[in-house]
């Protein structure tokens, strides 16, 4: 199915309610959008020392990947298929530290860097070993303590997608912030997983969904910037809200800044608070199914529970909500496409034109 956009927000309507409602562009979706993007896989705590290996499935639901982290004893990192080249059998079932990597069904051995070490029992086959018994390398690469994944085509690097963001908060030491476990959460929304990232891109909704959020920000100061792979939303601090502490080359030096609201295509969100920082995974588990995953990552723990990211449980439940009705609501025969706000908009807008030429794509 192809999508039409116009570029002109002022002339434009939104993406048609097919891309939400219809299964077979779901089914699509998953390689001309997913397979095909950075997907976060892990960060530094999970493959740290040398023998460490974690599996791991890539978006369950949708990619159902099953791929495997690995740091070999030359302290080299790894990103491999999990899948035994043998007979499909899942090679590592649990993260820890190992020498190498031998699946249990019928003993293959793999080094931790993917290589075909040994196999019992194949004294007489012809031409074996060959490449193709070795595991399967899988493209990823670091950002500060994060580590992405991409399983298919892609035409730029992860350095490229962070860098208007390095350019605008890179004094953060984002690498040093610490994961808290008992902070993460998980959502389960009855609602495409687009639907989801159409309501995080714009602030229009927050003086009506969003009661307590609205009286940490100044709505009339919240602005949406585009960038070349995702978007910012900017939010000003109220009146004796807590706000980041700006350093001098900061464009932003003078404001009271609350939050720092990144998104990159397609499903991943970066909300940076003056406590840290917490990842938002967006993952689609059907048609009409999400799953949605708050990870924080601590730098100030006494600012915890102030601000703009002081309640992001409230925040996420009244989005579910709306979000929700929205999903019943572009189901309706009677409704197929709306009107932008381009003033409001704007990150929705470029969301549905990102969305139009990765489904367009041959």
């Amino acid at each position: 199915m192809k999508f039409e956009m116009n570029p002109k927000i002022e002339e434009a309507w939104t993406i048609p309610s097919a891309f939400y409602a219809d299964a077979d562009v779901y089914e699509e979706s998953k390689n001309k959008v997913f397979a095909r993007s950075w997907q976060l896989a892990t960060w530094l705590d999970y493959v740290k020392v040398p023998g460490s290996v974690y599996p791991f499935v890539l978006l369950p639901g949708c990619l159902d990947e099953p791929l495997l982290m690995t740091r070999t004893r030359d302290d080299v990192v790894h990103c491999l298929s999990n899948v035994c080249t043998h007979r499909g059998n899942l090679v590592c079932e649990g993260a820890g530290t190992e020498n190498s990597l031998r699946c249990r069904y019928h003993g293959r051995k793999f080094g931790l860097d993917g290589a075909f070490q040994s196999m019992p029992e194949f004294g007489s086959v012809c031409d074996f070993p060959r490449d193709s018994d070795n595991l399967p390398r899988v493209t990823f690469e670091q950002w500060r303590q994060f580590y992405f994944v991409r399983t298919s085509g892609g035409d730029f690097g992860l350095a490229e997608v962070f860098a208007e963001l390095e350019e605008r908060i890179g004094w953060l030491p984002i690498e040093d912030f610490v994961f808290d476990p008992e902070g993460k959460r998980d959502y389960l929304v009855n609602a495409n997983w687009a639907l989801y990232v159409d309501n995080y891109l714009e602030g229009f909704h927050i003086p009506y969904i969003h009661a307590a959020l609205n009286a940490t920000l100044n709505y009339g100061s919240y602005r949406t910037e585009l960038l070349k792979h995702g978007n910012l939303q900017l939010g000003v601090a109220g009146s004796g809200e807590p706000a980041f502490d700006l350093p001098e080359s900061s464009p932003d030096y003078g404001q009271r800044i609350g939050a720092y609201y990144y998104w990159f295509f397609p499903n991943l969100m970066l909300n940076f608070y003056p406590w840290g920082l917490s990842v938002n995974i967006i993952q689609p588990i059907g048609q009409g199914r999400t799953k949605v995953t708050f990870m924080p990552f601590v730098w100030k723990p006494e600012l915890r529970g102030e601000g703009a990211g002081g309640d992001l449980d409230r925040v996420e439940r009244e989005d579910e909500v709306v979000v929700e009705m929205v999903q019943r609501g572009v189901r309706s025969r009677f409704y197929d496409r709306g009107r932008y706000s381009p003033e409001r908009e704007s990150g929705v807008h470029q969301f549905h034109c990102m969305i139009a030429e990765a489904m367009n794509r041959e």
